[in-house]
């Protein structure tokens, strides 16, 4: 195994053990606008689930919203 295969390893490894998954509400960027992404991932999950989405929301309200439906529709769960 190569050095740089090694130290990629290690920051994979370093990576999940970390907590770089922030709460939504810890965000310096939460109140701003959802992305482009979040609204259309959004979308597709609430026509899934047979719900009605506000499209208005935050990235941080956005993003919870989107851990409710993945629940609810099972995509996007381990």
């Amino acid at each position: 195994m190569s050095k740089g295969t090694a130290e990629r390893k290690d920051i994979v490894a370093n990576t999940e053990n970390s907590n770089m998954i922030k709460d939504p509400d810890e965000w310096k960027t939460g109140d701003e606008e959802m992305t482009g992404a979040q609204r259309s991932y959004l979308q597709t999950l609430a026509d899934e689930a047979g719900e009605d989405v506000d499209l208005n929301l935050t990235k941080a309200e956005a993003s919870k919203r989107i851990e409710e439906l993945q629940q609810k529709t099972g995509r996007g769960v381990e």
